[in-house]
């Protein structure tokens, strides 16, 4: 009976070529053409739970090894994208509640509290764990973290004595590299406390003490102190704000800007609002959500926020994970034995997962520039970003 319903589940799905391998042995086509990929069911899943909430139950069986793939991932999530309505829910689940500043701390350290010694095995020499920006494609990941840092900085028009503040400032390149390249005075926070001493390590032994600084602290918290920057920056930091702190984010930075003062938010979107995918709330980014374009642009103007720029990166983000799937990959040995074999599956389907979702689901990242107030003293033009 179990393996019927399956089979009238799967034979419900548009679009799509593929196979499954049953628990007894015996495989089944699905679809018209020749199979894009197999799924080999090893257990019984739980059909319930299967309906109700697919993209949890396929996540936590392959976590388990229950499921297993041949075949690219990216395939499942084309077959997935094409069933949109089948697999995720189109209305927006309601906030039950608001996190603390506590629960949003535990939040970032769940993700980025993992340890440094895991991130230095994937991520490039600088650890900026957000996208590249690749010039060509046959860019190293190095190259292009580093061209993604310039990219920001060049956008924010820095100019020597000018302050800067980093939202969420990871591992401390961006203000590393901007107060080496620009002579400004960076201040970064963040709530993560791997990233906080590794920076101020970095800090220290660069000899910068006198011009960066980072501090283990809440941008609310910091908005609190009277202080205030020429220009801001929060690279990847915004998908963990949650939907319900986006005013209390925005009014922070009215504060923390100066009068005419520039900002560039970089941040994963959504074409429009969806919610969190559940797998990845629970096991991933606990807290999170990803805005949609709109959602970001009509909250700007309630802050006397004016546009500058906007672009959207979304192919160099599905290249760079790409690179660090590979990356991890070729630590997956050492990753098993630091944390196992569930949390290696749960990670490679995740970081392969988020590759193809930029690919083809319209999953997407923008880099915004805006000013509080006018300001009539910037570049006319994209020249500069150029030369």
């Amino acid at each position: 009976m179990q393996k019927y319903l399956f089979q009238k589940f799967f034979n419900g799905l548009g679009s799509a070529d593929f196979e499954i391998t049953y628990w007894d042995g015996q495989s089944e086509r699905y679809g018209t053409g020749e199979p894009r990929f197999t799924l080999v069911l090893h257990e019984k899943v739980a059909l319930s739970d299967f309906i109700k909430n697919p993209v949890m139950a396929f996540g936590e069986a392959y976590m388990n090894g229950d499921i297993d793939i041949i075949g690219s991932i990216e395939e499942i999530i084309r077959t997935a994208n094409m069933n949109k309505s089948v697999f995720w829910s189109k209305t927006l689940s309601r906030l039950s509640s608001l996190p603390s500043l506590r629960k949003q701390k535990e939040n970032v350290q769940h993700h980025y509290d993992l340890g440094n010694d895991f991130y230095s095995l994937w991520l490039d020499k600088t650890m900026s764990y957000s996208c590249a920006y690749f010039r060509t494609p046959e860019d190293s990941l190095d190259q292009a973290q580093l061209q993604k840092i310039d990219h920001v900085l060049k956008k924010l028009q820095l100019k020597q004595g000018e302050t800067l503040l980093d939202i969420g400032s990871g591992w401390g390149w961006l203000i590393i590299r901007a107060a080496q390249q620009y002579g400004v005075k960076a201040t970064g926070v963040t709530l993560s406390e791997e990233q906080y001493k590794k920076t101020k390590e970095r800090i220290a032994e660069l000899g910068l003490e006198d011009q960066v600084n980072v501090e283990l602290l809440d941008y609310r918290e910091l908005a609190k102190t009277g202080r205030t920057f020429d220009k801001i920056a929060s690279v990847g930091m915004f998908e963990h704000v949650g939907q319900a702190y986006y005013p209390d984010f925005m009014k922070s930075v009215q504060t923390m800007l100066k009068d005419r003062g520039v900002m560039l938010l970089h941040t994963i979107t959504h074409l429009i609002e969806e919610p969190t995918d559940p797998w990845i709330e629970k096991y991933i980014f606990p807290g999170g959500y990803i805005p949609s374009f709109r959602e970001i642009i009509q909250l700007l103007p309630d802050y006397d926020f004016n546009i500058i720029d906007a672009e959207s990166l979304r192919l160099h983000y599905a290249m760079t994970l790409d690179r660090w799937a590979e990356r991890f990959e070729n630590h997956v040995d050492k990753i098993r034995e630091m944390y196992g074999e569930r949390f290696v599956r749960m990670w490679r389907l995740y970081l392969q997962a988020a590759a193809a979702s930029f690919r083809l689901s319209g999953l997407n990242i923008h880099q915004i520039l805006f000013s509080k107030g006018l300001n009539n003293e910037l570049e006319m033009t994209r020249d500069y970003l150029y030369r």
